[in-house]
C-alpha cells in the first residue's frame, strides 16, 4: 500500500513539474511577444510588421494545440495579455489591421469560457474592427453553452454583447430581441440594483424590437452600451457618431459622465 502511494505521489510530482515547465515556457514566449510588440512598431516597416503578424499567427495556432495540463485559465490569461498588446499597438494595427483578433478569442473561449471580461473585447475587436460579427456571435454562443445564470459572475452581460452585435452589425433584429430577452431572464436572477437595472433595460430593448425591428430607440440603446463600455477612443468616436446619426444626442456632464438622449421618434 505504501509502495503504491509512493508511486502515485511520484507520478503526481512528475505531472506537476511537466505542467509547470510547459506553463513557464508558454509564459516566456508570451512575455517575449509582449516586449517585442511594445517596442515600437512606429519605426518598423510594413513588410516587417506583416512578418510579425505571420509569426504571431503561427504561435497562436501552436497554442490552440498545446495541452494545458489543467491550467486552462492560466493559458487563457496569457493569451488575453497577448491580445491586449496586439490590440493596443495602434500604429501597427493601422498598417496591418486586426485580423488576428478572432484567433486570440478562439483560444480563450475554448480554454476559459468563464472569463467574463474578455467578451467585451471579443465583441468590439471582431465585429467592429475586423468586420466579422458572425464570428463574434458564434464565439459568444459557444461560450454561453458552458455558462449559466446562477453563477457568481454576471454572465448576462454576454447576452447583451451578443444582442448588440446581432442588432448593430448583423441587422438581425429577431435574433437580437431573443438575446436581450435572455439577458433580462438571466439578470433578474440577481437581486442587486445593477442587475435589476440591466434586466429592465434589456426587457425594454426587446420590447422596442418586438414593436419595430428597425427601432432607432433600440439601436441608440445598443450604441450607448458600446459607448459606456468602450475600450478605446476610436470605439467611443464611432459610437457617438452612430448615436447622433440616428437622431440621438450625447451630452458630456461637467463631471465627465455621459448622458444619451433618445431620438424624438422611433
Amino acid at each position: 500500500m505504501l509502495s503504491k502511494f509512493n508511486q502515485n505521489l511520484s507520478r503526481s510530482i512528475v505531472t506537476f513539474c511537466v505542467s509547470l515547465a510547459c506553463i513557464l515556457v508558454i509564459g516566456v514566449l508570451q512575455v517575449s511577444q509582449l516586449n517585442r510588440l511594445l517596442i515600437g512598431a512606429k519605426t518598423t516597416s510594413l513588410p516587417n510588421l506583416n512578418r510579425e503578424v505571420d509569426t504571431e499567427r503561427l504561435r497562436l495556432n501552436l497554442l490552440q494545440k498545446t495541452p494545458s495540463f489543467g491550467f486552462d485559465n492560466i493559458l487563457g490569461d496569457w493569451v488575453m495579455l497577448g491580445f491586449l498588446s496586439y490590440f493596443g499597438d495602434d500604429s501597427a494595427r493601422e498598417q496591418t489591421g486586426y485580423s488576428l483578433s478572432p484567433e486570440y478569442f478562439e483560444i480563450i473561449v475554448e480554454r476559459d469560457p468563464r472569463f467574463l471580461e474578455m467578451y467585451l473585447f471579443l465583441s468590439t475587436s471582431i465585429s467592429m474592427y475586423v468586420g466579422l460579427p458572425e464570428q463574434s456571435v458564434a464565439l459568444m454562443e459557444k461560450g454561453l453553452k458552458s455558462l449559466s445564470p446562477k453563477a457568481p459572475l454576471k454572465f448576462y452581460f454576454i447576452w447583451r454583447y451578443k444582442g448588440t452585435d446581432e442588432l448593430l452589425f448583423l441587422g438581425d433584429a429577431q435574433a437580437a430581441r431573443k438575446s436581450f430577452e435572455k439577458a433580462a431572464e438571466w439578470a433578474i436572477a440577481y437581486s442587486d440594483p445593477e442587475s435589476q437595472n440591466v434586466a429592465a433595460l434589456s426587457r425594454q430593448t426587446a420590447q422596442f424590437l418586438a414593436r419595430n425591428p428597425n427601432s432607432k430607440f433600440a439601436q441608440v440603446g445598443a450604441w450607448t452600451m458600446v459607448l459606456q463600455n468602450a475600450v478605446d477612443d476610436r470605439t467611443r468616436r464611432i459610437a457617438i457618431s452612430r448615436i447622433e446619426a440616428l437622431g440621438g444626442k450625447v451630452v458630456i456632464t461637467p463631471e465627465g459622465g455621459v448622458q444619451v438622449q433618445l431620438p424624438e421618434q422611433d
